[in-house]
């Protein structure tokens, strides 16, 4: 049986396949995921898989293209959040506070300015390059409720909290180390991380809940699709521009599982906004799913693109020389 063949064949399968597979189990037969022992653990050990595949994506870092992907990262960074606080803090304005198509500006700030990293990670390692996965340490920022509180303005919480940002990034600085201090540790580590894609997936799928998308209706799809589609287009843009391909901007524009926990936060130091609470919650817990499924499609598919206008340019300079060459 051609199985790694046929689940190759759909961009970034080795990520979603597993992953949406993760959910099904956990959405439909959630009882199989609680038998306990080693399969219990593998259901829901996304963490420490993801914690060891950060180490062997850092140690495809090299030292001389370090500054290239932390100007990388900040620059999406920058552009995730301005767009997310941008429509959020728009549709506040023009609709004093209510909701428009049925979402709120809490649900599309923290589903915008939120990001997935272990998508990302996953994403880059297959379509990106050594810039786009070292990024990573600085668009870990994104993965939590913070930057959300940032842009709401909450007071006492509107702060940094290094030391996540560190634990986040720790593993990542420990590959990188073994990887410039070894030419052979990289290569071994190196070889290890694609293995740990499909492990982690599904992971990641496991806590998603796919009654989550009836739940939220079409506002949360929208919510979903807005994050997809404007975020690409904003961070592709903002990756070329700091001398990236446009795969990191691709690969970033998600919402990750723990924005769900936002609005929650938010309303915990900020009362009045309670009652969008059990509105936005749904929405955004909506926008982790359809991002999940589609942003590696998109990722693909810009790919894809970027690769046949390549090869377009490229037959045009050939015929150019050629001519050039005729009239020699």
């Amino acid at each position: 049986m051609k199985i790694k063949e046929t689940i190759e064949k759909f961009p970034g399968g080795m990520m979603v396949i597993p992953l949406l597979w993760g959910s099904i189990l956990n959405t439909y037969f959630p009882h199989v995921l609680a038998i306990g022992s080693f399969s219990t653990q593998l259901a829901h050990g996304a963490l420490p898989i993801l914690a060891v595949f950060f180490v062997c994506m850092g140690a495809e870092i090299q030292l001389k293209t370090a500054p290239r992907a932390l100007k990388q990262g900040a620059v999406i960074t920058i552009s995730k959040l301005a767009v997310g606080i941008a429509v959020g803090l728009l549709v506040s304005h023009l609709f004093k506070d209510h909701e428009v198509l049925g979402l709120s500006s809490m649900a599309i700030i923290a589903a915008m300015t939120n990001a997935n990293m272990g998508l990302y990670a996953a994403l880059t390692q297959q379509f990106g390059d050594e810039i786009d996965r070292g990024a990573l340490a600085v668009l870990s920022i994104q993965e939590g409720p913070f930057m959300t509180m940032v842009a709401l303005g909450v007071s006492g919480l509107a702060k940094i909290p290094l030391t996540e940002l560190l634990a986040t990034i720790l593993p990542i600085l420990i590959g990188m180390a073994l990887g410039n201090l070894d030419s052979d540790m990289r290569k071994f580590l190196k070889a290890g991380g694609n293995l740990l894609i499909p492990f982690f997936a599904f992971g990641l799928g496991v806590g998603i809940n796919l009654h989550a998308i009836l739940a939220a209706g079409v506002s949360g799809i929208l919510l979903g699709l807005v994050t997809l589609t404007l975020g690409c287009v904003v961070n592709i843009i903002a990756s070329r521009l700091a001398g990236g391909t446009g795969v990191a901007g691709a690969a970033v524009s998600t919402t990750a599982g723990n924005a769900v926990a936002t609005p929650t936060a938010i309303a915990a130091v900020d009362p009045h906004l309670g009652s969008l609470v059990a509105i936005a919650t749904p929405q955004i817990a909506a926008s982790t799913i359809i991002t999940s499924l589609l942003t590696p499609l998109a990722t693909a598919a810009y790919v894809k693109f970027q690769a046949r206008k390549k090869k377009a340019n490229g037959e045009v300079l050939a015929a150019q020389l050629a001519q050039k060459a005729d009239v020699v």
